[in-house]
């Protein structure tokens, strides 16, 4: 299983802590220096926020329709090679979740050099976002995959409402978890199942 970031909307108070830690973390790798993740309201479940980010599906659909295999199968997670996108957002209209949508910086950011003034362009649908100099490319949660620590909105919740689940480490905690039962587990003592067995059977001929 992919790992993924879950996120409890009850935690959640959309305070925009995890945006802010994922644009500066991306910013300083020279990516695209928009969040990998978005807020949105849950209307139905009375007005609670809750952040948005990728699932890192096993048979992605964005993975799946990329024209030049921009997006791709990293290990347990799913990749944006931001170089190579082409910005045509087939994988922005494929997604289910709305997890990934067109960005950009300016061309000196994304070639590697820090923009000090980062643009975020905004309009109505991120679809039809368009704006001159500026180089647009499919942007998604990426786990924060250069930095050891994990993905910084994670780390920076001030409610711990982000959790990474799935993958490598899962299985370890299961495969743990299960050696553990099997030592702290109840002793079967052998003799005494044997005796039981015996005791039946002895009894059923008697009964016969």
């Amino acid at each position: 299983m992919n790992r993924f970031i879950d996120i409890n909307p009850e935690r959640c108070i959309g305070c925009g802590t995890c945006q802010s830690a994922c644009a500066d973390a991306h910013r300083m790798q020279g990516l695209q220096d928009t969040p990998r993740l978005a807020l949105v309201a849950l209307v139905k479940t009375g007005g609670i926020s809750a952040a948005l980010a990728c699932h890192h599906c096993e048979g992605a659909p964005c993975a799946e329709v990329c024209p030049v295999n921009a997006i791709e199968h990293d290990g347990d997670r799913i990749h944006v090679k931001e170089q190579e996108c082409i910005g045509c957002r087939l994988c922005a209209i494929a997604c289910p979740f709305g997890a990934i949508h067109p960005d950009g910086t300016s061309i000196a950011g994304v070639a590697g050099m820090c923009d000090p003034t980062p643009s975020y362009p905004k309009s109505l649908s991120s679809l039809l976002t368009w704006a001159p100099g500026q180089y647009t490319c499919a942007v998604k949660c990426d786990l924060c995959a250069f930095d050891p620590d994990g993905p910084h909105c994670v780390a920076a919740c001030p409610t711990k409402a982000l959790t990474v689940m799935g993958g490598a480490a899962d299985r370890e905690l299961d495969e743990a978890k299960r050696l553990r039962s099997i030592e702290n587990g109840p002793v079967v003592d052998v003799t005494a199942v044997a005796q039981g067995l015996s005791e039946k059977a002895e009894g059923s001929v008697n009964n016969g």
